[in-house]
């Protein structure tokens, strides 16, 4: 289980500026990767509220808890001759845990990002030491056929010198204030865990759940939706895997860190 939040650490601190974000509602999700938004409120090109737009969608999954058809998101506008559509579904308003709805981020490209500026403003030092330079993607495991979310290297007196091999997992399904990961059967997911059980003694092994919403407390794996991802996270703890799961919140344009969730080796029974 995760250390405590160091003692004086401020509640939250904004780690990232989302910049402008457009809310409206959304209609429906199809084809996994397309969302039809109907704008509430004027477009940056000046689209009237009511104005039905289709977003990329760039969360694969059956985004369990947070898929709400009627209900309210957030949508940026980029667009860009490299892409096909101009607009990305950013965030989607969902019940909270409080029973007040709250703010959560749906883009699995975002974790990465996220991370990496809370490692940089030095907020996790306290569970990883202090870091002197992260890569990205870096190949990895057997044959190194698989790349590493990001590859910390300790700075000069570091406690433990060892490198830090951390795999960011984007997590938004709940049960209270209980964050689960994954929703779904993940091959992938599964693989990680593995390569990442493998790494220790030599290296250190850090599982980083990107708990993409603030009402959450604690994380465990997502046993009823991957019975198998279940054994091997339990296998990767006893072989030296740390889990540092990290909560986020959404606020305005800022994404603000939250601190660090106690881990549960288990889904517990609904």
């Amino acid at each position: 289980m995760p250390a405590a939040k160091p003692a004086g650490q401020p509640a939250a601190i904004a780690v990232l500026e989302t910049g402008p974000l457009v809310e409206g509602v959304l209609l429906k999700r199809y084809k996994r990767f397309l969302a039809d938004v109907e704008l509430a409120e004027a477009g940056p090109n000046g689209e009237l509220p009511g104005t039905v737009v289709t977003a990329h969608c760039p969360n694969t999954g059956p985004m369990t808890g947070v898929l709400h058809p009627g209900g309210r998101v957030r949508l940026r506008h980029d667009p860009s001759p490299s892409r096909k559509l101009a607009w990305t579904w950013e965030q989607a308003e969902a019940p909270g845990a409080g029973g007040q709805p709250i703010w959560v981020g749906v883009n699995t490209a975002l974790p990465n990002r996220l991370v990496r500026a809370t490692i940089e403003a030095g907020l996790l030092e306290h569970w990883l030491g202090p870091i002197a330079a992260i890569k990205a993607e870096v190949p990895y495991g057997e044959n190194r056929r698989s790349r590493i979310d990001l590859l910390l290297t300790p700075a000069a007196g570091a406690a433990d010198p060892r490198p830090i091999y951390v795999e960011v997992k984007n997590t938004t399904w709940t049960q209270g204030e209980l964050a689960l990961f994954p929703d779904t059967v993940t091959e992938r997911g599964q693989k990680h865990l593995q390569e990442l059980a493998a790494l220790p003694p030599g290296a250190r092994a850090v599982l980083l759940p990107c708990l993409s919403r603030g009402d959450v407390r604690r994380f465990a794996p997502g046993d009823a939706a991957d019975p198998r991802y279940g054994v091997l996270f339990r296998t990767a703890l006893a072989a030296g895997v740390e889990v540092l799961p990290c909560i986020f919140s959404f606020s305005g344009g800022q994404v603000l860190w939250q601190g660090v969730a106690a881990v549960e080796p288990s889904q517990p029974a609904a």
